[in-house]
């Protein structure tokens, strides 16, 4: 990049082939009544950023070891780490679409729950949004034989949480009844090339409404690692833990990652470098 001087009232330095951030200045306060555009470099600074994140980006081999590592080293239950997950996508959710700026309408949330341990955290996530005063609604069309799930399930139905029996074709439909989508469907466990029905039509249906979506871990259907060029587009992200390499082709509005309760030990044994939590906060904006 090579510096050239403003032409237009003054002699200040313009750094060309910059990115983002141009700030006019009125030129009363030079010499002539004109506008003064400095262009602020922040290219070098975008590109430290996408390569710090690169570096926190976890693969599916890490995911594994450090949720491995959770449950065999330090003790801790998969209902205990499928609450406190559930707990903090909540949290996440009521961030971005705070109950104060919704009418009781928007309140209306459908949560898409699929058969393995994302599902789990998308019912915990149901509970709690139910107690936060949203309106959620479940849809969890193949529900899981394992007891955690099971009891996440019942806790949801004392609750008066309703359940879908079927998940309406007709986009439209759900474009009305509800203001967002939570996408608890599938994990990084799964494979992309094997996912089958019903997800295969459910995903194929979330593609296609206009409200947001918000999505648990990763998008569901997306890669691990690699992504996916034609998968759904959800507005959030909630990471669990620390966010997988997916999560590098994200574009959507926010991304969250909730691993408070992940041990220093642990964080600092797989290189996480993440934003620190404020205060009591369990979630964190990236």
């Amino acid at each position: 990049m090579v510096p050239r001087k403003c032409e237009a009232c003054c002699s200040t330095p313009i750094i060309e082939e910059c990115l983002l951030f141009v700030v006019v200045i009125p030129g009363s306060i030079f010499k002539r009544g004109r506008y003064c555009i400095i262009i602020i470099p922040i290219s070098p600074l975008f590109k430290m950023y996408s390569e710090k994140m690169e570096g926190d980006l976890r693969s599916k081999v890490e995911a594994v070891a450090m949720e491995k590592e959770l449950i065999e080293d330090y003790r801790f239950g998969r209902q205990q780490l499928a609450e406190m997950c559930g707990y903090a996508c909540a949290v996440a959710v009521t961030k971005v679409f705070p109950l104060a700026a919704l009418s009781r309408k928007q309140r209306t949330v459908l949560v898409v729950c699929g058969p393995e341990q994302n599902g789990a955290i998308g019912l915990v996530c149901a509970r709690h949004l139910r107690v936060f005063e949203y309106e959620p609604t479940i849809f969890y069309p193949k529900r899981s034989s394992d007891s955690l799930s099971k009891d996440f399930t019942t806790q949801c139905e004392k609750m008066d949480i309703p359940f879908l029996s079927y998940l309406p074709t007709e986009v439209q439909l759900i474009n009305d009844a509800y203001s967002l989508v939570i996408d608890a469907i599938l994990g990084p466990g799964a494979e992309p090339g094997e996912v089958k029905e019903p997800c295969t039509s459910i995903l194929a249906t979330l593609k296609l409404v206009k409200i947001p979506i918000v999505s648990l871990d990763i998008p569901s259907g997306w890669d691990v690692e690699m992504g996916s060029e034609d998968g759904i587009s959800p507005e959030v992200l909630v990471s669990l833990a620390a966010p997988k390499k997916c999560a590098g082709r994200f574009s959507g509005k926010y991304h969250f990652v909730a691993g408070r309760f992940v041990p220093d030990d642990v964080q600092k044994k797989f290189h996480l470098n993440l934003p620190g939590y404020p205060g009591t906060e369990c979630v964190v904006a990236l």
